[in-house]
């Protein structure tokens, strides 16, 4: 990310203008905001990263700026307080902000702060992207199943399953470690009532043959006896 943008939520022009000023030197864009409500449309209208919110301020305090924040914004936010007590910082931290300046502050302090939320933010943004792009991959172990390409490989080589095998390989991956009734399995894949549970037994035996080195001891699908079927967690 090239640049990032604060918001500076403060009612105190003086402050507000200061600290906007101070941050755009330091190479961030701002936005400036005089209240609560004031802030949370200018969250509305722009991209932003980071939050400086005042706690005491008039049509919207901090505090419930933050509250209302939090419901769909996860973006650090800084309260800003001319209070000490620790009451202010405990309700502050509690309700979602991420970090607390007390007033007076030094402008070094501050641009310590954001530079540490940023870089969290950072992180957490990079593992969140990850997440959602890999979201159509299971692995346990050499056993990887891909929802996207209906693709299953072990061990770097790829597998033919039939597609009912697939979905039930999928399941079983989707939920390492829980056991699944026979029934339950065939519910879930067949989206009927189940007949029988010899159809599942072929087609687990059939997919132990496909995945398994051994099939007559098997690593990844597991008999829990008088239960059903699991895939087991592969140790990282």
């Amino acid at each position: 990310m090239d640049r990032y943008t604060i918001l500076v939520v403060e009612d105190d022009r003086e402050i507000l203008d200061g600290i906007a000023i101070f941050l755009r030197n330091q190479g961030y864009d701002t936005v400036k905001a005089e209240n609560g409500l004031e802030g949370l449309r200018a969250l509305e209208e722009n991209t932003v990263h980071l939050a400086i919110v005042d706690i005491m301020m008039p049509v919207m305090d901090g505090i419930s700026m933050t509250m209302k924040l939090r419901e769909r914004y996860d973006i650090p936010v800084i309260f800003l307080s001319a209070k000490s007590e620790e009451i202010d910082k405990v309700t502050g931290l509690n309700i979602g902000a991420d970090d607390y300046v007390t007033k007076p502050f030094a402008p070094m302090e501050l641009l310590a702060r954001v530079n540490s939320q940023l870089r969290r933010y950072a992180r957490y943004m990079t593992r969140r992207e990850e997440v959602v792009k890999n979201d159509h991959i299971y692995t346990e172990g050499g056993l990887e199943l891909n929802t996207d390409t209906v693709q299953v490989t072990v061990d770097g080589e790829p597998v033919k399953l039939t597609p009912l095998e697939f979905k039930i390989l999928t399941l079983l991956i989707r939920n390492p470690g829980r056991v699944f009734p026979a029934d339950e399995i065939y519910e879930r894949v067949w989206n009927e009532k189940p007949v029988g549970t010899e159809t599942i037994m072929v087609h687990i035996r059939n997919l132990r043959e496909k995945i398994e080195v051994n099939p007559r001891d098997p690593k990844y699908i597991k008999v829990v006896w008088g239960i059903g079927y699991k895939l087991e967690k592969q140790k990282r």
